[in-house]
């Protein structure tokens, strides 16, 4: 569970950054939660990470196979995960319900650094 809230803490200082070039976050609550839904359904959809998950060596497959979960099931994740309630509703995978909704599951990626 730490690894995932420090993915999500560095993907939400980052979408408060993006969000200062088109609107003040303090005064448009609403701007950095959507360009947080946005970033979870580029990133997750087309890459299974976001740039907070790379960095935590997380990464966000659908549930059934392994593979990408897909823009448009990614804006699903983001959106519910922007509600924050349903990511806090976990099943014993902790899996919260915005991954049950969009079939998805966040996995640890083991390092590819090769020591020798």
């Amino acid at each position: 569970m730490a690894r995932r809230f420090a993915a999500l803490s560095i993907d939400w200082i980052l979408c408060l950054l993006v969000t200062n070039l088109y609107a003040d976050p303090i005064v448009d609550s609403w701007a950095p939660v959507l360009t947080l839904v946005v970033v979870y359904g580029f990133f997750v959809g087309l890459f299974a990470q976001t740039p907070g998950m790379r960095l935590c060596r997380l990464s966000c497959v659908r549930y059934a196979d392994g593979g990408r979960i897909g823009v448009l099931r990614g804006l699903l994740r983001g959106a519910l995960l922007g509600l924050v309630i349903p990511a806090l509703v976990m099943d014993a995978r902790n899996r919260g319900l915005h991954d049950r909704a969009a079939g998805s599951i966040v996995v640890w990626m083991p390092s590819t650094r090769h020591t020798g």
